[in-house]
């Protein structure tokens, strides 16, 4: 197996299917190639697909990988056990580490990525009257890091920070939005309900777990959800 704290320029490849979006993300070294469709009943195949793709137009194959990533979750629960059965089989072939990587911390990068704020609140929809909660501050190397306990709970109970001014993404702004606004009140600058979860985001933290030397072998890639109780999504 590869030795990740020894790497300069890393090579890793990053999958997320743990909501609408199904990407794919090839990163080598400070390169970002990505491809995402918006295909929820296809994801076990599309995101095979984008795979073979991305390391097909960067000739390489999977042995010249560093590691693989995938968004652990919380998320859809069928997404979820997509993304982490695909990453276990493919890294048991080439054998690579894996970096599972939190969903709700890939969409706060992404929030920053794309010109946000550096303090985020991510909200996923987690049905049942529920959301998938986690506050994000921005830290070194411009890279998003929990300011409190991923949870899942009723709008009215999930933890709001008790200092400074923060943004609200994600699919949990759009279902409890009312709540939530009401909660974090003058607190609250702007809210982005339509943002998704990307791989390439999901890349860009798992370089930075890959480098520090935290990652699991392929049977501890195992996705997270928060709750045990199963939706029918």
């Amino acid at each position: 197996m590869h030795s990740p704290s020894t790497q300069l320029a890393l090579n890793i490849l990053a999958i997320d299917t743990s909501g609408a979006a199904c990407s794919a993300a090839l990163l080598s070294g400070t390169e970002i190639e990505q491809r995402i469709e918006q295909e929820p009943r296809r994801h076990a195949e599309r995101v095979l697909a984008m795979m073979d793709g991305l390391l097909a137009t960067a000739g390489i194959g999977l042995t010249r990988l560093d590691a693989l990533a995938f968004g652990r979750g919380p998320g859809s629960f069928t997404g979820v056990r997509i993304a982490a059965s695909v990453v276990q089989g493919a890294a048991y072939g080439a054998d690579l580490p894996v970096v599972p990587v939190s969903t709700l911390a890939a969409l706060a990068q992404g929030h920053f990525r794309s010109g946000g704020s550096s303090r985020v609140l991510a909200a996923l929809d987690a049905r049942l009257g529920e959301l998938y909660w986690g506050g994000y501050r921005l830290g070194a190397g411009d890279l998003m890091q929990a300011a409190g306990e991923e949870e899942v709970a009723v709008p009215e109970a999930v933890a709001i920070p008790a200092d400074g001014t923060w943004s609200g993404v994600g699919s949990g702004w759009a279902v409890h939005g009312k709540v939530l606004r009401r909660r974090l009140g003058a607190w609250l600058l702007t809210v982005t309900p339509e943002a998704l979860c990307q791989a390439r985001d999901v890349a860009l933290l798992a370089a930075a777990e890959l480098a520090s030397g935290r990652y699991v072998t392929p049977e501890q890639a195992l996705p997270v959800y928060l709750r045990t109780r199963v939706t029918a999504r």
